[in-house]
């Protein structure tokens, strides 16, 4: 089978990357294709969906056109530099030119050691799997850019983490997978030569309009910029919590990559985190827009031999463009958290209001997403779900009273305000207990759980009466508490 796969990425010297194949499983099946983004990827879908599909994506065959690489980066994890990461458990088998012209890298996550598992099995649970592809799905479905599913596959084979767990694999599709920490695995080896390299290949790939500029270092540092700033004002606004924002997990592009132990803010918290690993709470929810700011003072740091010839000059260039950072974040998350209110071009004299709410939502421990999504009907006259969430609705009544003030004020029609909402407040995501419940159903080979899910998840603005259970928060028994990584 021929994929029309390109190898842009494994033209760059051998520095780069470890050529490598995926190790075959014993009795794969396949749990499901991406059929939408099989089409806009021009492959065929019916061959995807038959034996050969199950072939290739359980990485017991190839494509004829397949060019299997495991890429070299580096990283820092929750806070320490670890020079030789790479990718462990993920092999790059090419890139496609898709139907819209634009290009992306298709890897197998799963499918075996490569030079880099340092001691690895290079393999994942199906846990994972079946939680990257929901997750990664549902965020594009919310409009926050994302890497894609593709497919999931059980491998047959059990992998061991805590105890024996049935196996999977997962492949997954990237604008690219160049990270923060590709660009510390040159410099920290003051091998300039490849880093130069590599940053022509970021701006050819990624950000074009930037080949003629004249300092191009510092102009790629401030497009990551805006880009990352955009998007965890996004992870903000949905209440998404990334979980291991290690610099070799912050994409180059601009797109929520690695889907580890990620979560979604039931109760509103700015310290809540679920990563087991976080023990500390660095990747907080209402921490990660600081360390984004921290991740890209890293990027600044591994490009400032090509900012300047003179360290001192190159420097004071990073800390210039790096001061930028909370202007732009904060630019991002005011008109995302304005939007949540209805207020569709919203910015600074607006948080207040926002704020007011969200001490609220924390005092009273309030649902983040359900709040939000009553609060629209609120916009439609009817506001009785929206204060029967709060224990104690009179300081909400006085708050509502100010909103629709400040609403008049803006010269916002309450039809224009729950529009708005509608589109900002979603009816549905990825709650935790839900995919864990997915998880449990498919490590005893019930998938059934995991499609209806995903069906769900694909609609997440709309009214889904017959799935209204899923809008709700956990019940106490249901709360999840931490998740992993599955590594």
């Amino acid at each position: 089978m021929n994929f029309s796969f390109d190898h842009s990425f494994s033209r760059l010297p051998v520095a780069f990357f470890e050529r490598v194949e995926p190790s075959s499983v014993s009795t794969p099946l396949l749990i499901r294709v991406n059929d939408e983004l099989a089409e806009a990827l021009g492959l065929d879908v019916a061959r995807l969906l038959s034996g050969d599909g199950l072939m290739i994506f359980s990485g017991n065959r190839l494509p004829e056109d397949a060019n299997p690489i495991a890429m070299a980066y580096s990283g820092h994890q929750f806070g320490g530099f670890s020079p030789r990461l790479g990718d462990g458990r993920a092999i790059l088998l090419g890139e496609i030119v898709g139907r819209d012209g634009l290009r992306r890298d298709v890897q197998l996550k799963g499918a075996g050691p490569t030079p880099f598992s340092r001691r690895g099995d290079g393999r994942s649970a199906l846990g994972p799997v079946l939680r990257e592809y929901l997750v990664s799905e549902a965020m594009a479905a919310l409009g926050v850019p994302t890497t894609r599913a593709l497919a999931a596959v059980w491998s047959g084979d059990k992998v061991f983490r805590e105890e024996m767990e049935p196996g999977g694999i997962f492949t997954r599709v990237a604008s690219s997978h160049l990270r923060i920490g590709t660009f510390e695995y040159f410099s920290s080896r003051r091998d300039f030569d490849n880093l130069g390299i590599l940053l022509d290949y970021t701006i050819q790939r990624h950000y074009p309009e930037l080949a003629d500029t004249e300092n191009r270092a510092q102009a790629l540092l401030l497009g990551v910029m805006e880009r990352q700033a955009s998007l965890i004002a996004q992870w903000m606004q949905f209440g998404f919590i990334h979980g291991v924002m290690n610099t070799d997990n912050m994409s180059i592009s601009g797109e929520t990559i690695d889907f580890g132990p990620c979560a979604f803010l039931d109760e509103y918290d700015p310290s809540k985190k679920f990563s087991f690993i976080d023990q500390q709470g660095r990747y907080a929810y209402g921490s990660q827009p600081m360390i984004a700011h921290w991740n890209l003072a890293r990027l600044a740091e591994a490009l400032l031999p090509l900012m300047a010839t003179d360290e001192e000059t190159a420097v004071t260039l990073a800390k210039e463009t790096l001061e930028s950072f909370p202007d732009l974040f904060r630019e991002g998350h005011l008109k995302c958290m304005a939007g949540k209110i209805g207020i569709s071009d919203g910015g600074e004299l607006d948080w207040p209001l926002v704020n007011a709410l969200l001490t609220l939502l924390k005092d009273q421990r309030i649902d983040f997403t359900l709040s939000f999504r009553y609060l629209r009907d609120v916009a439609s006259g009817e506001e009785d779900a929206f204060l029967s969430l709060f224990p104690r609705p009179a300081p909400v009544s006085e708050w509502l009273t100010e909103w629709r003030e400040h609403l008049r004020k803006c010269g916002v029609e309450a039809e224009a305000a729950a529009t708005t909402m509608q589109k900002t407040n979603p009816v549905f995501i990825p709650r935790n207990h839900r995919v864990e419940e997915v998880i449990e159903a498919g490590k005893l080979g019930d998938f059934e759980p995991f499609h209806r899910l995903h069906e769900i998840l694909r609609r997440p603005f709309e009214e889904q009466p017959e799935s209204s259970e899923y809008e709700q928060a956990p019940k106490p028994h249901e709360v999840v508490r931490a998740t992993y990584c599955g590594t």
